[in-house]
């Protein structure tokens, strides 16, 4: 009985591996094509193109990374450097946070460091929005093609420089607000509390970005704040019966 539930246990994570993988081909083709302007400003920071390729393999963010090669490039110090990228990638924590409380009872502690490794917008939306219990597997096949993708567009990013024009690399960039609008759309069809609470996201992110108070803030803090606002405002107004869902 426990060999027979042992083997199912392996079939389903296989599926959920080959799951994610699929899932991860579009992320990665997006990740490519935005890390070559990522690249230009290692380039610009002085890095190799092992030297970026080995910083985005350790450190999957575009914001955070791109403030630590400003930094070097401005010649700040380390302990500078590790302060700024902390707080760009400090909305990561509240992803980190949402992940866990989706994470089946009694998952290793293994599991959990390495799934919390590699934690980007778009590897935790596909993974939030499965139903259920989320499998670490799934995650790990979408890592094992999206991340290889962000460090070798880095990387080629530095080695070509400014050969390629602003616009292209613009223009592959728009695979990611596509890949965006697919997460969000189905959620949001199903559910009117969700698409409402979409369009809410996206007008206060806009005023956030204008508005003289918040406008000088970096990114990631008025991802946070918003982030902490609008959830908490969600869970008050329109809490979720976990009895039901269990």
């Amino acid at each position: 009985m426990e060999e027979e539930q042992r083997m199912k246990k392996s079939s389903l994570d296989r599926k959920a591996f080959g799951e994610g993988m699929r899932d991860g081909v579009p992320i990665g083709l997006g990740y490519f094509a935005v890390a070559f302007s990522l690249g230009i400003a290692a380039r610009n920071a002085g890095l190799t193109p092992f030297q970026s390729f080995l910083a985005s393999l350790l450190c999957n963010a575009s914001a955070g990374e791109y403030a630590g090669f400003t930094s070097i490039a401005a010649h700040a110090a380390y302990l500078e450097i590790a302060i700024v990228t902390l707080i760009a990638n400090a909305r990561y924590l509240l992803m980190s946070c949402a992940m866990s409380q989706r994470m089946r009872p009694g998952i290793s502690l293994g599991h959990r460091l390495f799934m919390a490794f590699d934690i980007t917008d778009e590897l935790f939306g596909i993974a939030i929005a499965r139903p259920g219990y989320l499998n670490p597997y799934y995650t790990y096949g979408a890592v094992l093609v999206a991340a290889p993708c962000w460090a070798f567009g880095t990387a080629l990013g530095t080695l070509a420089g400014n050969l390629l024009p602003l616009r292209l690399v613009s223009a592959f960039g728009v695979a990611l607000y596509g890949m965006f609008l697919a997460i969000i759309i189905p959620p949001g069809r199903k559910n009117p509390v969700i698409a409402c609470l979409v369009g809410i996201c996206f007008l206060a992110s806009y005023i956030f970005s204008v508005w003289p108070v918040t406008s000088g803030w970096s990114e990631g803090t008025r991802t946070i704040v918003l982030t902490l606002v609008i959830a908490s405002g969600a869970a008050l107004l329109f809490p979720r019966d976990t009895e039901e869902e269990a």
